[in-house]
């Protein structure tokens, strides 16, 4: 079994609360938007951490792929940035799913959390980690799977937008 880290949209800051929300991890998935170097640095002290490039991410996380598919225990998991949503995904979102046969995709860019179905495919957006933004509440979320099945997705809510942490 693993479980894995989902998180998107931190803009430059991490949560304290992450580092005991993905304190047993097996690994993070960050779905962009990450702001600055330092927060990969901070996540990967948590777990080992696989990240895709959003629209704010230029500079020095310039060199992070804009899509990148991980195997995880015979399931196919892919991670982009902006995909649309689940009932009108875009087309990189569409092509991406059919070429690549995923079982998952993790995304984010729109700040809010979603599980749904697109197809066969299932569509995670944990919603936005960060400050920035139009969101109310900070999330992430934790993904189970073992041997080729979900077992359970939970969502980790961090917390107001507004509210010190």
């Amino acid at each position: 079994m693993k479980k894995i880290g989902l998180i998107s949209d931190t803009h430059g800051w991490v949560h304290p609360h992450i580092h005991q929300a993905f304190a047993d991890m097996d690994f993070i998935v960050h779905a962009g938007d990450i702001g600055k170097p330092e927060v990969l640095e901070e996540l990967e002290r948590i777990a080992p951490v696989k990240a895709v490039k959003g629209n704010i991410d230029g500079g020095e996380l310039r060199f992070l792929p804009l899509e990148l598919v991980e195997e995880v225990e015979g399931l196919r998991l892919g991670v982009l940035h902006i995909a649309g949503n689940p009932k009108n995904p875009n087309r990189d979102a569409r092509s991406f799913i059919a070429r690549e046969k995923l079982d998952v995709i993790v995304v984010g860019h729109s700040h809010i959390p979603v599980v749904a179905r697109f197809s066969e495919t299932l569509w995670i957006n944990p919603g936005a980690a960060g400050k920035s933004g139009f969101h109310l509440e900070r999330f992430a979320a934790i993904l189970e799977v073992d041997s080729g099945e979900v077992l359970g997705m939970s969502r980790v809510l961090l917390g107001a937008r507004g509210e010190k942490a």
